[in-house]
């Protein structure tokens, strides 16, 4: 198993040796850096799996740097500062920061929300190149993802929506893994940027509107699906086995 290879980012000597060390305690690799130069020089080095990036590095905007840093690459990054009004948090989120965590902070929150992170990233990814799969079969359904055909087990060709086929792909790649809503719309936002189309309205309730549509072409009876169930508390799961094979 891959350990996380962290990368702690303050111009506070001392914050940064208390965090490396925490870290370093609770499984992680984890280095240091103060400044966009030594982040730049740490990536360069070897993987990052995270960055902890301090909001003010001195001279140095970290929200500025979060935003060079995500207009190249995906690597994740947990904003930290004692700066913690809305506005402020705002800036982050929207500069692409996956996180924000605010000054003073208990060490075991901050390690849950690495965690957490890691974890969506994790599955993000995982989501995003699995579902590039170009045949699946399924309860006597198949689906080519390269031709977008749904085949019914009575050998029916059933049409999908490009959305509906990206929901799809995003299930048959995951059976039996319950899926966060915020999970679904992340894969379907990235295969969107990934020269996808449609609409990019990932929110909650479209999501399960989504699903209801998936529902009523797949299912026998979409008020009571066997296939794609509801997860309660969770999400949505592809309850059914489900077999892949490559193109040759």
């Amino acid at each position: 198993m891959t350990i996380p290879r962290l990368l702690v980012v303050d111009d506070d000597a001392e914050t940064r040796a208390m965090l490396t060390q925490f870290l370093q305690q609770n499984g992680f690799i984890a280095h240091a850096a103060q400044s966009e130069a030594e982040i730049r020089a740490c990536m360069q080095a070897g993987r990052v799996d995270l960055i902890l990036l301090d909001v003010m590095l001195g001279s140095e905007s970290g929200v500025e740097i979060c935003a060079r840093l995500r207009a190249e690459q995906d690597v994740p990054i947990i904003l930290v500062s004692a700066l913690s009004q809305d506005h402020q948090r705002m800036a982050g989120y929207e500069v692409g920061a996956d996180d924000y965590v605010a000054k003073p902070f208990n060490p075991d929150l901050l390690l849950a929300r690495v965690r957490a992170v890691l974890q969506r990233a994790s599955r993000s990814a995982s989501l995003v190149y699995r579902r590039r799969l170009a045949l699946f079969r399924f309860a006597g359904w198949s689906y080519d993802g390269k031709r977008d055909e749904a085949l019914s087990p009575e050998g029916f060709q059933v049409a999908l929506s490009q959305r509906e086929s990206s929901l799809l792909k995003v299930f048959l790649a995951n059976p039996h893994i319950p899926l966060k809503r915020e999970e679904i719309q992340a894969a379907l936002l990235e295969g969107l940027t990934s020269g996808g189309s449609g609409d990019s309205d990932g929110s909650g309730r479209a999501i399960d509107m989504l699903v209801g549509r998936l529902r009523s072409k797949i299912e026998s009876d979409p008020k009571d699906p066997k296939m794609l169930r509801t997860a309660r508390g969770i999400g949505y799961v592809l309850a059914v086995d489900v077999t892949e094979e490559r193109p040759a």
